[in-house]
């Protein structure tokens, strides 16, 4: 089952895909936010033409494991899309991603200030790949 990751961001949009089989995520690209109504439509074309019928959205939750008022945005920001596409989605908790994004890119030889779309992109294939290895059970493997 293929799933779409979405980093979601007041500025940008960080996309991951995963594999045919939803083994696994790999970053697909950032998307600039300008408001929701076109950011939707894009995210929908783009499932369509990838293929998608899962969605996976982060959830910024507090290190505490409160959920606040970006999560309660990116909750119904899902909800819109899910409306809209037709797909299921769920949320995956998504604290410390856009940090270990950055570690990831650095290990990589990449500039994450110079680049931080990237950091949006590889922040979603680390929740999309939480998300997988949930679904998969491979989280239990390790």
């Amino acid at each position: 089952m293929r799933a779409l990751g979405i980093d979601f961001g007041t500025r940008r949009i960080g996309l991951a895909v995963s594999d045919p089989e939803g083994r696994t995520a790999v970053p697909l690209a950032t998307l600039e936010r300008k408001d929701d109504r076109s950011a939707l439509r894009a995210l929908a074309a783009l499932a369509r033409r990838e293929g998608i019928e899962r969605l996976v959205l982060g959830e910024p939750v507090g290190l505490d494991g409160t959920a606040g008022t970006a999560a309660e945005r990116v909750r119904r920001f899902g909800a819109k899309l899910a409306e809209l596409t037709g797909l299921p989605w769920e949320t995956v908790n998504e604290s410390l991603t856009s940090v270990e994004a950055a570690g990831r890119l650095r290990a990589a030889g990449i500039d994450p200030r110079r680049h931080p779309e990237r950091i949006d992109a590889v922040a979603a294939q680390i929740l999309l790949q939480e998300a997988l290895d949930r679904r998969t059970g491979a989280a239990a493997d390790i």
